[in-house]
């Protein structure tokens, strides 16, 4: 009997992700146990505190991957919009598993729509991103920070009075919250997260058992069109709390990428597509982020920049 150890945050989502990666790792090599080690990141500390007002530096990360560098656990399991597109060194990515919906939902206690909701209404969000595109979309909602785990965002809503919230499905699908579902908002709308709806698994590198085993769970598509998008924003140089927004497609061998940015007000915004094939993701995402860099997306990231440094100074 082989046993590993897996670590992940805290959080519901979190766990319900690590325990995906066990159950998929002991069922393909049933001479494994899998041990889950918990742990508790500076973004899961610091809950009263808008993200972008922290910085971005593997907020959801850093923890885990310390310990998988000292040997604590033997890899940890993340959601991949959370993770850097620079990586410590000594540590890969090892597989990335199958993605759940990527969208973003609206939901709504009285069944407003983005399209319905009342002129002013409050919306909450965490994201920079989100924010953008919604206040691109309906510039007279009053966008409210939103931080916390799925069912305290949830409570919050009602807690605060908020008109809706906007959430990813695939944290709502997971955790079997399918009954408060609201409006799949569009992607020609709202863009999601790089990464988004899509799990990885970091090891270190040189490991070459630990790679062997995760390498059963690694889902090709998925894993080229979350490279596609990452190779995007690394282009960018853009973190995760950013108005940046990707999602690639797969069929095939071939891939279409399509990217947003945007300035934090949402009143500037660039978006454009490049096509691709899975042989060599990152090409489409370097050719994404060099189309809208030509167009003036670097001048809206420089005074995003700028506007963050003033309240993260």
């Amino acid at each position: 009997m082989i046993e590993i150890k897996v670590g992940s945050r805290e959080s519901e989502l979190a766990r319900w992700q690590a325990r995906w990666v066990i159950q998929a790792l002991e069922k393909a090599w049933p001479g494994l146990s899998c041990r889950l080690v918990t742990l508790k990141t500076k973004g899961d500390k610091i809950l009263d505190v808008a993200l972008a007002r922290i910085g971005d530096k593997g907020l959801f990360t850093k923890e885990l991957e310390l310990a998988l560098l000292d040997g604590t656990i033997d890899l940890a399991v993340h959601s991949m919009k959370d993770m850097p597109t620079t990586l410590p060194e000594g540590l890969v990515i090892g597989a990335i598993g199958p993605r759940e919906d990527p969208a973003d939902v609206l939901i709504s206690p009285e069944g407003y729509t983005l399209a319905t909701l009342p002129i002013k209404a409050r919306v909450g969000t965490s994201s920079l991103r989100r924010k953008a595109q919604l206040a691109y979309a309906r510039p007279d909602l009053e966008l409210v920070d939103l931080r916390g785990n799925v069912p305290t965002r949830l409570a919050k809503m009602e807690r605060d009075g908020l008109t809706a919230i906007v959430l990813a499905a695939a944290g709502l699908k997971r955790l079997n919250h399918g009954q408060v579902l609201g409006e799949p908002i569009p992607y020609h709308i709202c863009l999601p997260a790089v990464g988004q709806g899509a799990i990885g698994v970091e090891i270190r590198a040189g490991d070459r058992r630990v790679a062997e085993l995760v390498a059963a769970i690694n889902h090709p598509p998925t894993a080229a069109a979350v490279r596609a998008e990452r190779a995007y924003l690394r282009a960018l140089e853009g973190g995760c709390q950013v108005p940046i927004a990707a999602l690639a497609t797969v069929e095939d061998t071939a891939l279409v990428l399509q990217g947003m940015v945007a300035s934090l007000d949402g009143r500037e915004m660039l978006r454009d597509i490049a096509s691709g094939s899975t042989r060599d993701p990152e090409a489409a995402g370097r050719e994404l982020a060099r189309k809208l860099l030509a167009r003036g997306a670097g001048e809206i990231l420089q005074e995003v920049k700028a506007q963050s440094g003033k309240y993260q100074g």
